[in-house]
């Protein structure tokens, strides 16, 4: 499990944040004493670090210089203050990241998730993903079921690879959106819903029916 540390003195923002990303399955700590972030850095040891600019006693630029002393860690600025000087600064100072105030929470995660990944996900990926006698191919992004090899757009593709990783469990609409993220074109709830029904008419007429279940008011599975 991840750990976030959120060093944010608007409450608001900071508990938004943290129910987000609560929501993936991470756990948060949100900076009471910012007179001393680094107390809470030490404790918590994050993963991560989302990183307000403007705060009381000192600002972000000194917390982030602070913490590069110690840690690699990936920090994410968050700030209304987002002009380029600002960013510049931010990335000298030793940032990874700057989103600007105010942000879509779904862009936030997805950067958010992006860092983590490239941070800490070193495991190779598994070349083939099998289910039913279907083979997904994640070198060349192929599915083949019997001798017949069937096209996928890049957001069936992601969608099939999400729901295909996590076999048996059930995939939140809220996760795969932020993976389809990752391809930089805008997903909301109904292009997801066009998208995953265009998958499955593909899949049916290939011989695998039901491949993929509905969780009614939680996402989808492999079935």
């Amino acid at each position: 499990m991840y750990r976030i540390l959120i060093v944010e003195d608007d409450r608001g923002i900071a508990e938004a944040i943290a129910e987000q990303t609560r929501m993936w399955d991470m756990e948060t700590r949100c900076v009471q004493n910012f007179r001393n972030v680094m107390k809470d850095f030490a404790e918590f040891d994050p993963h991560l670090v989302l990183l307000d600019i403007a705060l009381p006693f000192y600002n972000g630029y000194h917390w982030c210089s602070e913490i590069r002393k110690v840690s690699s860690v990936p920090i994410l600025f968050i700030s209304s203050a987002s002009d380029n000087m600002n960013m510049v600064m931010a990335m000298n100072m030793g940032a990874d990241d700057f989103i600007a105030k105010p942000f879509d929470r779904q862009v936030l995660m997805a950067k958010l998730q992006a860092m983590l990944r490239r941070t800490y996900d070193f495991a190779p990926a598994v070349p083939i993903l099998e289910h039913r006698g279907a083979l997904l191919n994640t070198g060349d992004s192929t599915l083949t079921y019997g001798q017949e090899k069937i096209p996928l757009t890049k957001n069936e593709y992601r969608i099939l690879v999400t729901l295909m990783e996590n076999k048996g469990n059930v995939v939140s609409r809220e996760r795969i959106m932020e993976r389809l993220w990752e391809s930089e074109s805008f997903i909301d709830d109904n292009t997801l819903t066009v998208n995953v029904n265009r998958l499955r008419k593909k899949l049916d007429g290939a011989g695998l029916t039901d491949f993929i279940v509905t969780k009614f008011g939680v996402g989808y599975m492999i079935g």
